[in-house]
């Protein structure tokens, strides 16, 4: 079986290192800029404009669309490098990955002109409008509701942990179009300018630290029809679909492996590489990172074969949870109250960790999934 990169995707990722090489050098650090800051914004507004330059902000993309129609591998060699370096695109992977195919597949060519270009070209930032309080995991059970007139919809509720909307220019959202019974079979999807007249948003201070966190308010949002993705009330399928590529959209399997290595320097620096425990823990690390990458690749070999998203997902989503915690529980143990320090690798790590386990999908309910959909066990 063979597992090297093509030539052209290899040739990619090395150009790529040495454009992060030059445009990162003065000091980029994601814990010290603060997930969610101003500062933070303000910086990956810029450097994802210079990676549009380039033409790798979405080479993934249909070049119809702004793209640079390279397909699967090269867009995740991106996200991997990206990840690497504590992801200084910020929000735009959501962009990237998910809304933009989203809209690439289900929009119509009115929403395709105005909505895809301004992402190609790093100008614009979404957020997503799922989690509620009392809908979190069962996205079925939200009550944000948006109701037909004559003029379009009218939008009332509430969506909380909405990541970046502090600063964001739209909002993927789901909203109830059908009754309550109806389920699944009730949602729909709006694009949804945050500027529209009854939007309100609401900061949430994060216990790890993060300030992207937010609460978003919705009293009587007046949209226009042509807000709508997609068919009334067929909004699961294309959440579905989405959830299925955010799930591995982000490879933080790839700086957990980072951090590993600085931890593993660390170490040999302290003395503590000769104890053949910690050299076992190390070991497990590893291979749980490795674990990760491997089966995050096998999931976008199916994207880039053009398949169903398939019930993988869940498994590669679940082994990257496995892998930043195991990597976080190792910087305690070994750097002791050295990874306590503010802004640490260790403390950064374990922050890291906390919220993998949350962050699209919590890991519980993937290893639900993974029962029921791969495993195929039994409800009890």
């Amino acid at each position: 079986m063979e597992f090297a990169f093509s030539t052209a995707d290899a040739a990619f990722r090395n150009d790529l290192v040495d454009f992060l090489d030059r445009e990162l050098a003065d000091g980029w650090n994601r814990s010290e800029f603060g997930l969610g800051s101003a500062v933070f914004t303000e910086f990956s507004r810029g450097f994802v404009r210079r990676l549009a330059d380039r033409g790798w902000l979405t080479p993934h993309w249909p070049e119809e669309y702004g793209g640079g129609g390279q397909g699967a591998w090269q867009h995740f060699v991106l996200g991997e490098e990206m990840w690497k370096r504590g992801e200084p695109r910020g929000p735009q992977y959501m962009n990237v990955n998910w809304v933009g195919p989203a809209i690439v597949k289900y929009g119509t060519e009115e929403q395709k002109k105005t909505l895809l270009p301004p992402i190609t070209r790093g100008e614009v930032f979404w957020c997503q409008g799922f989690s509620e309080p009392e809908a979190g995991t069962d996205l079925a059970a939200l009550k944000t509701r948006a109701v037909r007139d004559k003029d379009g919809y009218v939008i009332d509720g509430q969506k909380i942990w909405t990541s970046y909307a502090h600063e964001a220019d739209y909002c993927f959202l789901l909203a109830r179009t059908g009754s309550a019974a109806d389920g699944r079979d009730g949602i729909s999807v709006f694009l949804l300018p945050l500027d529209t007249p009854g939007v309100e948003v609401r900061r949430i201070d994060g216990f790890v630290g993060n300030d992207s966190f937010n609460e978003l308010f919705l009293t009587g949002v007046r949209v226009p029809e042509e807000c709508r993705l997609g068919a009334e009330n067929k909004g699961w399928d294309i959440v579905r679909r989405t959830l299925a590529y955010e799930r591995v959209g982000a490879p933080r399997y790839a700086r957990a492996a980072l951090v590993l290595d600085g931890l593993a320097a660390w170490c040999r620096e302290a003395g503590l590489f000769a104890d053949p425990g910690i050299r076992e823990q190390f070991g497990d690390a590893r291979a749980l990172c490795e674990a990760a990458r491997v089966l995050v690749y096998r999931v976008i070999d199916e994207r880039a074969k053009a398949k169903e998203p398939s019930p993988k997902a869940y498994q590669a989503r679940a082994a990257m949870v496995q892998a930043e915690r195991a990597v976080g529980d190792l910087a305690l143990d070994v750097m002791g109250a050295e990874a306590l320090v503010e802004k640490s690798p260790g403390d950064a790590q374990f922050r890291n960790s906390l919220g993998a386990g949350i962050a699209a999908g919590s890991y519980e309910v993937q290893l639900n999934l993974i029962s029921r959909l791969i495993l195929q066990l039994p409800k009890e």
